[in-house]
């Protein structure tokens, strides 16, 4: 959580809201900041973006690539609430993430974008829960189990749990 301690506290009072049961519910997490998601049949280079929009209350909406599976759709959700929740300064005309989460911008900002998306998806206390729910130990073998509880992808659990 490392990454959202730099957040306002309103704002990680509303994540953590989200984070008393898995799945995190990250569409509704972003509504909840303001923030609208919408799916956009975006070459396949573009996982999504955040871009300025006069039609939300946080001034900003989400576009997700539709064309990608359910776990990278909610990774790239909640990498850009992320920018919006650290960067929203750096934001600009808009932010466009490839499927690497790389942008414009340096890839120190990526990364802690990337970081906040694993915090919100990924908080060890739900990671903790899983395992209690599903009796099954930290290890390498039940990466899948906790990624299909989390609804992430196998790739960011391994990650999130040091395999």
């Amino acid at each position: 959580m490392v990454e959202l301690q730099k957040i306002d506290e309103g704002s990680f009072e509303t994540i953590r809201r989200f984070q008393e049961d898995y799945p995190v519910k990250v569409g509704r997490l972003a509504k909840e900041l303001g923030l609208r998601v919408l799916l956009k049949p975006f070459p396949a280079k573009i996982s999504g973006e955040i871009r300025p929009s006069a039609e939300t209350p946080s001034g900003f909406e989400i576009n997700i690539n539709r064309f990608e599976k359910n776990t990278r759709q909610r990774f790239t959700i909640a990498h850009e609430i992320g920018h919006y929740l650290l960067h929203s300064h750096l934001i600009g005309g808009g932010i466009v993430d490839n499927v690497l989460y790389r942008s414009k911008l340096s890839n120190r900002i990526e990364a802690e974008a990337n970081r906040a998306a694993a915090d919100i998806l990924m908080p060890k206390h739900l990671i903790q829960k899983v395992a209690n729910d599903l009796r099954i130990p930290f290890s390498s073998e039940h990466v899948e189990s906790f990624s299909e509880a989390l609804q992430v992808s196998k790739q960011a659990m391994g990650i999130r749990l040091g395999f």
